[in-house]
């Protein structure tokens, strides 16, 4: 971790003093060879969005999407492991400075397509579905540095705890959250964590385990804001029910928010963004 008394010179030099690096240039265009989402995965996601805008549960996938997700995600970690690719030509013609950046995982992602009506116009979206914060540090200065946002909204955490790459321990996710808010900092970019949502159950199955690291997660993450004088909006006890579990009205799945969900995020969070 930076020493505070570096850090507190950094932030106190300005966004100003942070040049960006030199560009290197480069042989090939590697984002040509990212594989696009198959069409029965892309329809079902399609599918799944309108089920939960209009608070529905979730249809029914077929047998072959979840086979071809599996290994249309190996493919992306293969070719793309960070998903830098995924967001280069929207930031190319990004205009004016964002006044926030939405960084993080489905959850993220999703947002603004299932409850539109909360993102202005300068606010941005840079959520990946399936990400853990290990991918995410990898495209931090491509989807948050180099857009100079006044401020970055971080929720990440819960594809780490379900192993989406690999085992991770809470300490190495901590460590990876605290990294992205440190690198913010130094940019001059206001830092906005999100407590992660309730995972304790999954499409109606228990998982007490993956609750207890989220809990123990989060009680990280609102100690840490705390120490560092860092904005926290803490999404979870909005959204839990008995069990750890989100509140059956606010998930399909017991994971993804549908539009009541998000209409909860969204009063929990209203007040500590801009």
């Amino acid at each position: 971790m930076i020493p505070a008394a570096t850090l507190a010179l950094l932030l106190a030099a300005g966004p100003g003093a942070h040049a960006d690096p030199p560009a290197i240039g480069a042989a090939g265009d590697s984002c040509t060879t990212v594989p696009a989402m198959p069409a029965i995965i892309r329809d079902y996601h399609l599918q799944t969005l309108a089920a939960r805008t209009a608070n529905r549960p979730y249809p029914r996938a077929p047998a072959e999407a979840a086979k071809a997700y599996s290994a249309w995600q190996r493919s992306l970690r293969d070719t793309d492991f960070a998903g830098q690719c995924r967001y280069r030509e929207a930031n190319r013609l990004l205009g004016e400075r964002p006044e926030v950046v939405f960084f993080g995982d489905s959850i993220t992602e999703a947002w603004p397509d299932v409850s539109p009506g909360f993102f202005p116009a300068r606010w941005i979206n840079r959520g990946i579905a399936g990400q853990t914060t290990a991918q995410m540090i990898g495209r931090f200065r491509a989807d948050v540095i180099d857009l100079h946002p006044a401020s970055v909204h971080i929720l990440a955490g819960i594809n780490d705890i379900a192993g989406a790459t690999g085992p991770a321990t809470l300490d190495q996710i901590a460590g990876n959250i605290a990294s992205m808010a440190e690198l913010a900092r130094l940019h001059g970019i206001r830092v906005v964590l999100g407590t992660l949502l309730p995972a304790g159950a999954w499409q109606g199955d228990d998982h007490a385990d993956r609750a207890a690291a989220v809990a123990a997660l989060n009680d990280w993450l609102r100690r840490y804001a705390a120490a560092q004088g860092i904005t926290l909006i803490d999404y979870h006890p909005a959204l839990v029910a008995a069990g750890d579990g989100m509140a059956a009205d606010l998930s399909a799945d017991g994971i993804h928010p549908n539009a009541r969900g998000y209409t909860v995020m969204e009063r929990t969070a209203r007040a500590a963004l801009p």
